[in-house]
């Protein structure tokens, strides 16, 4: 029986001609054995019988489906074929066999397909396992190239979503004490208001705290704001919003919660832990806290502004009262008013 090397001499092939122009190709023998392979090929079966073995051991025929012998498989020459290596999982082939001029054997020309990329990660492919003409890397090259840029676009967009959530944030943030600003109050008074939700609304303004910038400095004024701040966190839901609105001002808004008595007891609790001495450099700051509340209920139509001013006057009036006090509301008949 001829062999390879006289059928490449006979069609003026050099030794490695063949498998230059077809690295993944296949020689098959009148017998249906593997007499030769191309190098890309012989790589993937490294470790693997390959040469001598029966092709239909080897290789799985899925179209045209049925074929089981060379005979069979000759019939079908010039046919797209589609196969798989039974010891590759995972990776298929796609190609063309064609009849040789002697020996009844059959040369096929095989290409990984739609697969290329995956066969190219799972057995560690470069171009030098290509044929020169073969555009197949060139694609993968732009593949890789265009899946670089969508994920770097991906990544740009992901750090500009962050950052445009970090500077909403930011917006809605009072910066000395990391409590919510007025606007961040308007819009939520907003929401709760549209949303037909209840709601009561405290507002606190620190007494004597002038006292402490004027003896201490601004330093224990800004320290105090923060210690109040963490006060006025700890004893609100976390569903409250608790806004700095002035200089030493401090609007809580708590949803669902609009029960007179309940919020009197938050807000006196809220004073009495404001009473207590905050220490800055070993100096004792003291001050308190006067608060006006008003619950939405009380109103047959909830404006945000008039519930503020409202508010506003009640804390007034607990000021006028005394100091470290509590008042509520007492809106008139067309929501304003105390």
């Amino acid at each position: 029986m001829r062999d390879l090397a006289e059928d490449r001499e006979e069609l003026g092939l050099g030794a490695g001609a063949l498998g230059a122009l077809m690295p993944m190709y296949l020689a098959l023998c009148g017998a249906g054995h593997i007499r030769g392979c191309g190098p890309t090929m012989a790589k993937l079966f490294r470790g693997l019988p390959l040469l001598g073995a029966p092709f239909f051991e080897v290789f799985d025929l899925r179209r045209p489906s049925g074929l089981t012998d060379l005979a069979a498989l000759c019939a079908h020459a010039g046919q797209r074929l589609y196969l798989a290596a039974r010891d590759l999982p995972g990776t298929g082939f796609r190609g063309m066999a064609v009849p040789v001029s002697c020996g009844g054997g059959l040369l096929l020309n095989l290409s990984f397909g739609i697969g290329i990329m995956d066969a190219v990660r799972d057995h560690q492919l470069t171009d030098a396992d290509f044929a020169a003409t073969d555009l197949a890397v060139e694609l993968l090259y732009v593949v890789e190239a265009k899946s670089a840029v969508m994920d770097e676009l991906r990544d740009l967009n992901l750090r500009l979503q962050g950052a445009k959530i970090m500077a909403e944030e930011q917006a809605l943030t009072d910066t000395l004490t990391g409590l919510r600003n007025r606007r961040a109050l308007d819009l939520a008074l907003d929401s709760v208001i549209t949303g037909g939700v209840p709601f009561g609304l405290i507002h606190l303004d620190l007494d004597y705290f002038k006292a402490v910038n004027d003896t201490l400095g601004h330093a224990a004024g800004d320290h105090v704001l923060r210690a109040v701040a963490q006060i006025l966190s700890a004893e609100t839901r976390s569903n409250d919003l608790v806004a700095r609105v002035g200089g030493d001002e401090f609007v809580i808004l708590l949803p669902s919660l609009s029960d007179a008595g309940r919020l009197a007891q938050i807000a006196q609790r809220i004073i009495s832990g404001l009473a207590q001495p905050i220490l800055y450099n070993g100096q004792a700051c003291r001050i308190s806290a006067s608060a006006g509340l008003t619950v939405s209920r009380a109103y047959a139509a909830p404006m945000a502004d008039h519930m503020l001013r409202d508010a506003d006057l009640a804390l007034y009036a607990a000021k006028h009262a005394g100091r470290g006090c509590v008042r509520f509301a007492q809106p008139d008949a067309e929501g304003g008013g105390t």
